[in-house]
Order: structure tokens, then sequence, then C-alpha cells
């Protein structure tokens, strides 16, 4: 069935399912796994982000997970440079590619384009994000409204991470992050090209697959590799330490909670997530097919021969 071009995305919520469909494909169609979750590309975060295991990656070639060490700030825009660079490769190769996460952004920016900002100093991330921790969301939002009041306006008082982001910006290049966005890079891959999927399952099963899944990743030893993450001392701010059940298992493992406790509180974030997740997709991607699991693999195929005809 695969060509030269064979691109597919499979995105979906966090326990949909996503990983063991496209393996699937990949050895049906001889293809590669590329990630595209922001959390899978993070070393430290193997059972916790529930990424692929070692036998799984025997089984086809998997790029892009696990190659980012936790204590870096990892982009959109390094991502989509390197997975560029392996769609390259992919199609040298005569191999389709499958691209399969549940982070919005990363598909987004592959298809649509990235605005174009230079990379932020070190020293004024640090300070911003020590600012954050000491004097809260709200004391960077009027900061932020005093030198950039367009983007403040745009942002809730308590929007952490968009907040930081836009004060960082600003800081580091004078310029509002409004004024950047206007300026993109272009798209990497066409989406007319592309098969493409949002991976959904009934929500009763979609809930009842988050608990068992964080049930197993528990069983395998999260707590451990989030009590090893946790000794590193790295910043809270830092993406890695804030990947679903890590706040709360350090909260658990420093004594301030029962690991039950810490558990359930895992579950509830992350169901919360799928929500938002699938909210965010439906709104900025609307062009991905919504399937059941049970319809996935055949709806990939149908994609694959309409792009052929």
């Amino acid at each position: 069935m695969s060509r030269e071009t064979d691109i597919i995305l499979i995105a979906g919520p966090t326990a949909s399912g996503k990983s063991a469909l496209a393996l699937a494909v990949a050895q049906k169609l001889g293809g590669t796994i590329v990630n595209a979750d922001s959390m899978q590309v993070y070393r430290d975060l193997r059972t916790i982000t529930a990424r692929p295991s070692e036998d799984e990656e025997r089984c086809a070639p998997h790029r892009l997970y696990g190659h980012v060490d936790a204590a870096e700030n990892f982009s959109v825009g390094r991502w989509c440079e390197q997975a560029a660079a392996v769609l390259a490769e992919t199609a040298a190769a005569a191999r389709p590619a499958i691209l399969v996460g549940g982070t919005g952004l990363y598909f987004s920016a592959l298809t649509r384009g990235l605005a174009v900002v230079p990379a932020i100093p070190a020293s004024i991330r640090d300070a911003v994000r020590t600012r954050l921790s000491s004097a809260g969301a709200a004391a960077l939002h009027a900061e932020l409204l005093q030198r950039d009041p367009p983007m403040a306006a745009r942002l809730a008082p308590g929007d952490r991470a968009r907040i930081t982001r836009a004060l960082e910006v600003v800081l580091a290049t004078g310029r509002s992050l409004l004024d950047w966005h206007e300026t993109n890079k272009p798209a990497w891959v066409d989406p007319a090209r592309t098969a493409k999927i949002f991976l959904m399952p009934e929500r009763d099963e979609l809930l009842r697959r988050i608990d068992a899944r964080f049930d197993a990743m528990m069983a395998a030893g999260a707590l451990d590799e989030v009590r090893a993450l946790g000794a590193r001392n790295l910043s809270p701010e830092l993406p890695a330490m804030k990947a679903h059940g890590v706040p709360w298992l350090i909260r658990h493992l420093e004594g301030g909670i029962a690991l039950a406790e810490a558990v359930a509180g895992a579950k509830r974030d992350t169901r919360q997530y799928t929500k938002r997740q699938a909210t965010w997709f439906r709104n900025q991607l609307p062009d991905f097919a919504w399937v059941e699991p049970g319809r996935a693999f055949e709806t990939i195929e149908a994609q694959l021969l309409e792009l052929r005809t």
C-alpha cells in the first residue's frame, strides 16, 4: 500500500490507543513511527508518559522518543525541525511516516507553520520563572500589562504558561509575541497530502483506559522514575516536571499527601486534560477525521487510497 509520499498523522487524547494503532500501521506498511507528544520526548519520563516499550520499538523504527534531557525546555520549533529531518529521511528511503501523539501544537505547527521567535536567553527565562514561583502569575500579568498591553489583554491573569512565555518574549526581544506571530515559518507538511485522524474512544471507555493505564504505569515503576527525577532538583516550571502524574507523585514523595491521593489526583487531571485536548483539536484542526478505535485502520487506508486518486 505504501508510497514515497505517505505521511499519516494520528492524534487523539491521552490513553486513546494511538501508539498501538501507529505500531499496527507501521508494521503493515513498513513505516517509521515519529513521536508527536511533547512529554514523550523526555529521556527521564519513559514510564510515566507510557512511551512505547523496548519490545514495541523493536517491531518498527521509532524516532524522536526519549532524546531530550528533562532539564531542557524543548520547544515546538525544535520538534518541527527534527521531525522535518526525519520526514526527509523516510521520503529518501521510500518509507511511510506515521506521526503520532496528542500535542496539538506539534501537528498545527507542522501543517500550518510556526511563528518565528528568537531563542530566549537562559538568564531571562530563569529570572521570569523564578518570579513566577515567588510572586505568582497575577504579578507577572501586571508587568505584562505595562510592557505589552495588547498581549496581556488576551490572557487571563492566572494563565501561567502563556503569561510567562509572553513576558519572556517581550523582555528578550522588545517586541510583542503578537508581532512575532505575524511572521510565520511555512508549514513543513501539506495537510492536503496526508492521511489524518483523531482517535476518539467512547467517553466512558476512555475514562476506563485512563485509570487502567495509570495503574499499569504505577505497577511498572512510575513512582521510582519520578523519585529519580525529583532527586535532580529541577525547576518545577520545566515542562518535564509538569507531565501528568509527576507533580502529584512528587508531592507524595515529599510527604505532603498519601499515595492514594496522589494517584487519584493524577487520574483526575488526566481526565480533565483529555477534554481540553478534544476541544482544541475540534476547533483548531477540524480537518482531522474523528474515528473510534475500531474504525481507525480502515479510515487511514481509505484516506491513503483517496490521496492516490
